[in-house]
């Protein structure tokens, strides 16, 4: 393997939205730096399920499904 390739590979903190706190490893940054995310598990609406609702604004599909009807599929 070649030697001074890769980045260095160190133990930085992380803060959760929440306030929580956890070190992981990371090319992030220098050694011992805190990264404070803005967007986490805890909070983003792609994890949380948050107004998760099907977008079928005035009719959407009635209007695609009556525009391909004489197709003849199905």
């Amino acid at each position: 393997m070649k030697s001074d390739i890769h980045p260095d590979y160190h133990e930085i903190n992380i803060v959760m939205t929440d306030g929580t706190k956890f070190t992981t490893r990371s090319t992030w940054g220098k050694a011992g730096d805190t990264m404070t995310l803005d967007i986490d598990p805890k909070s983003h609406p792609a994890w949380t399920g948050g107004s998760a609702r099907m977008l079928d604004a005035e009719g959407q599909v009635a209007r695609f499904n009556k525009r391909f009807a004489n197709l003849g599929i199905g």
